[in-house]
């Protein structure tokens, strides 16, 4: 009987998919309404920090997200930035993704500005890799600079799991399970000089397992983002670890959520509140 139900439930979940995001791509009052008077987060939740943190800044919030991809789905700022007219740069490397959907959901937001590109220690170019039959959410929220994490997905069942929960075929010929692309790079000292970003009220981070290095590359002592908040799913032990170790030495108090890590700095106002 379930088996009968799913392509309806599929249906339904693709067509309230593309409703939410006409909704948010266009302001719309009722949208913006919802989370401005209505929405309520969970108690010691990432989103009861985030949203007592934006709103003690009063309007005068800047983000750098770092791995933005469709700028909605699994995506713990995008409420934010549209409820409380978040200004800043969005990052996303992968242009069909970009040009389908981040630089469109954030049209109207004129402080906003979608950038389609990866950071790194240089300015330059890179290979990223991704699944190569589908470009579906899952599958492109799987991107990496790493080819390895991408087989990693295939031999531990993730892309399987994917395609079975979707309908999807994974192709018998292994070629055409990844594929590359080269895409832009850009260093945090160019993207702040480029887009005058002056201060980092919040660095968001979902870089696929690299999420230690883009802490690192971005010279924390230099950039000074009052808070931080990455995914620890993709980090191992050591890694993560290190990753703490790096924040706590440069002035913040961490905290887990779930997949996510908070990194505060013990100097922000609201520290004492969820520290």
């Amino acid at each position: 009987m379930q088996s009968l139900f799913l392509p309806l439930k599929r249906k339904f979940q693709s067509k309230w998919k593309a409703l939410r995001f006409q909704l948010s791509a266009s302001n719309n009052p009722a949208f913006i309404g919802f989370y401005k008077y209505l929405y309520n987060p969970g108690k010691n939740s990432l989103g009861e920090f985030l949203s007592v943190y934006s709103l003690s800044k009063k309007a005068d919030f800047t983000v750098i997200q770092i791995g933005a991809n469709d700028g909605i789905t699994h995506d713990p700022i995008h409420k934010f930035i549209k409820r409380d007219h978040w200004n800043g740069v969005l990052l996303e490397p992968q242009p069909d993704v970009f040009n389908r959907f981040l630089k469109k959901i954030y049209a109207k937001n004129k402080g906003i500005t979608p950038v389609c590109a990866a950071i790194g220690e240089k300015d330059g170019s890179q290979d990223i890799y991704k699944i190569g039959f589908s470009d579906m959410r899952w599958a492109t929220g799987l991107t990496s600079f790493s080819r390895e994490k991408i087989e990693k997905a295939f031999e531990e069942g993730i892309v399987a799991a994917n395609c079975a929960k979707f309908g999807l075929k994974i192709p018998e010929d292994k070629d055409q399970w990844i594929s590359k692309e080269e895409v832009e790079v850009i260093a945090p000292q160019t993207l702040m000089k480029r887009y005058d970003i002056r201060k980092i009220d919040l660095l968001q981070i979902d870089a696929e397992g690299y999420d230690l290095e883009v802490i690192r590359i971005f010279d924390l002592p230099r950039t000074n983002p009052e808070a931080i908040i990455f995914e620890n799913v993709g980090l191992n032990d050591p890694d993560y670890v290190a990753c703490l170790a790096l924040l706590q030495e440069n002035g913040y108090g961490t905290r887990k959520f779930g997949p996510n890590t908070l990194a505060l700095k013990k100097t922000a106002k609201v520290y004492n509140t969820f520290f």
